[in-house]
């Protein structure tokens, strides 16, 4: 196929989008993370007891500075997305999502309970905290795509791969008795592995989304 036939099929802008789409929202999630990493450090060492409130308001923030960045390039493919609307409901799914992930260190009165109720609870908990921001996302993203149901699967797969990535880097890495500035240094690497990768995943989602939305007309 010819590079005329290439951009006439939509493949050429789509590539062009998932690039942009990779770089801004990796930058983005980046910059989101240190939110949290600051609410950790506050509640650790100045603000006891304080952890669950500061990482769900934190959560709030990182939210609000992923889909900033995420709908700077979706407006680039569907126009009429609104932005302070996709904005808010990222917001509020990583908000959500930092509860949930918060639960188990916050009330330990699981820790009584026995083991079938602990598998249980524990996946059910995974899959609200990995679908949070899919689902959020998603009361948006329908009115520009057919299926947006797929998005929430898409983005859940997105974010257990990136935590996987995460978890994968920086535990092994940190040791006790380490300087607070390493400490700080291979979660910051860790989280922007964990960024690119949830960005490369949802971008693979998004473009094949898109020609459903290019036949839709933008979902209408």
């Amino acid at each position: 196929m010819d590079a005329a036939g290439r951009i006439a099929d939509g493949v050429t802008p789509r590539r062009a989008f998932l690039a942009r789409w990779v770089g801004w929202v990796s930058l983005g999630e980046s910059l989101g993370f240190l939110a949290p990493a600051l609410a950790q450090f506050l509640a650790a060492t100045f603000w006891p007891g304080t952890g669950f409130v500061l990482l769900v308001l934190a959560g709030l923030v990182e939210g609000a500075v992923l889909a900033w960045f995420q709908a700077h390039v979706l407006r680039d493919w569907f126009p009429r997305i609104s932005r302070g609307r996709w904005i808010l409901l990222t917001a509020l799914g990583a908000a959500f999502a930092w509860a949930v992930g918060m639960l188990p260190s916050t009330f330990e009165e699981w820790q009584d309970w026995p083991p079938a109720a602990w598998i249980a609870s524990g996946g059910f908990a995974a899959v609200l905290l990995l679908a949070s921001i899919g689902t959020a996302q998603c009361f948006e993203l329908r009115h520009h795509v057919n299926r947006a149901w797929r998005w929430i699967a898409g983005s859940a797969a997105a974010w257990a791969a990136g935590l996987a990535v995460f978890m994968v880097v920086a535990p092994p890495l940190w040791e006790p008795g380490q300087p607070t500035w390493l400490i700080a240094l291979i979660g910051a690497g860790a989280a922007v592995l964990m960024a690119a990768t949830m960005a490369l995943v949802t971008g693979l989602v998004l473009v094949r989304l898109m020609p459903v939305a290019a036949t839709a007309g933008d979902g209408h």
